[in-house]
């Protein structure tokens, strides 16, 4: 009997290591979701800064008298290969900005798929294509 109390009471503060077990078996897969979420949220954000950041830029070359569609194009690729951005389509509107009337529009839109910039293979984003785009008036 004596012993029988010895054992309850060594074992009565003791942790119980089996529920700590159970407890991160059923939160690690939830903690792992959103730490992947998380990246690849802040890794589209920075693919749409991109994407606004070239249209931005090939917009200044488009608004420089004499400018050509292909040094517009190329601004934007120039951006978009530094920073790994694959499969992005640029377009210009109106395609004939040179020669558009002084007080004009040009947009610059760039376009890229999210399953292309992807960091993770279990993409949150699959099937979506993100736009950065840039408009100005023409001055000259």
């Amino acid at each position: 009997m004596k012993q029988l109390k010895r054992l309850r009471n060594k074992y009565r503060g003791r942790p119980k290591l089996g529920a700590a077990a159970v407890e991160f078996a059923v939160v690690s897969p939830i903690l792992v979701l959103l730490l992947f979420g998380t990246i690849e949220a802040c890794r589209m954000i920075y693919l749409r800064q991109t994407l606004t950041i070239a249209a931005y830029e090939a917009t200044r070359i488009a608004l420089v008298p004499k400018s050509t569609s292909g040094q517009v194009i190329a601004a934007a690729n120039n951006i978009l290969t530094d920073r790994g951005v694959k499969d992005a389509v640029v377009t210009i509107t109106p395609s004939s900005f040179s020669t558009a009337p002084i007080q004009s529009f040009i947009e610059v839109r760039v376009t890229a798929p999210a399953n292309s910039n992807s960091l993770v293979k279990a993409n949150f984003f699959a099937g979506k294509f993100l736009v950065g785009r840039c408009s100005m008036m023409k001055e000259y």
